[in-house]
């Protein structure tokens, strides 16, 4: 896991990792899932997969539970610093991968430190700028974070650096709070008892925003499919990885994503 993505591109071309992105270039499989090196995952799949016509670099995906549902964030590390033109790009693929899942005229925001126009560093305000451009996109502006969990928007766009420091915070902040809330349950026989009582709700709770649910995150723009999971995932998690790698190839997600860049990237 800390060798540099070079070495596993130059010195290892029997890997597993580019063992199973040859068969999907050859078509012998129709989408792959590891969860390996993510910079080594990346380099193979840009090297062997190749990007799809007007993407620079993939960017990876995956959904957030929310107040109203989930919300699909990228880019989540694969790219820590970006262009404006990155993260439009960015933005259109979120929005045709979030359609691929069954949203209607997703919702696409840019994630700020506030919602006025004059907030944001000059990448993201050069990205905005081009979002409001685009046709056919429905763009609505910056979005903070606790925005994204109130379920305001439906994508939620930024570089890999905040996207992947926001997702592995929220982890640990639900990880924190199931664990906080059963230790309180269990100080004394009343406490016992409300948990007890409390507990199908509870467990409701718990599978609702338990990591693994979502676990999995798609590298977008590539031509074929890469779903990227968790090293430290359960069997419940990979089976998340897989059954989004499942999904993608159902909608055949390259070939769509395909279609609509041509008509939505400048």
């Amino acid at each position: 896991m800390d060798e540099r993505p070079t070495h596993a591109l130059r010195g290892k071309p029997d890997a597993s990792m580019r063992v199973m992105l040859e068969l999907v270039r050859s078509g012998r499989a129709k989408a792959c899932v590891s969860a390996g090196n993510t910079g080594a995952l990346m380099a193979l799949s840009l090297y062997v997969l190749k990007p799809l016509p007007g993407i620079d670099r993939p960017a990876m995906v995956t959904a957030v539970p929310t107040a109203k549902g989930v919300c699909h964030l990228l880019d989540l590390g694969a790219n820590v610093d970006c262009s404006a033109e990155q993260l439009y790009q960015f933005a259109v693929m979120g929005a045709v991968a979030a359609e691929a899942q069954g949203m209607l005229r997703p919702r696409v925001a840019l994630l700020n430190v506030g919602t006025e126009n004059i907030k944001g560093n000059q990448q993201v305000k050069l990205a905005a700028s081009l979002l409001q451009q685009a046709e056919g996109l429905n763009y609505i502006g910056f979005v903070e974070g606790d925005g994204l969990y109130r379920g305001e928007v439906d994508v939620v766009v930024c570089d890999g650096f905040v996207g992947n420091i926001l997702l592995k915070s929220s982890e640990g902040l639900v990880s924190m709070i199931s664990a906080r809330i059963e230790a309180l349950f269990n100080e004394g026989f009343v406490s016992k008892l409300a948990g007890a009582v409390a507990l199908p709700l509870l467990k409701r709770l718990r599978g609702e925003l338990a990591p693994a649910r979502h676990n999995g995150a798609s590298f977008l723009g590539l031509q074929g499919i890469v779903v990227k999971s968790h090293g430290a995932a359960s069997a419940e998690g990979f089976q998340s990885a897989i059954r989004r790698a499942v999904i993608e190839v159902r909608e055949n997600l390259p070939q769509r994503l395909h279609g609509r860049l041509e008509d939505l990237l400048l």
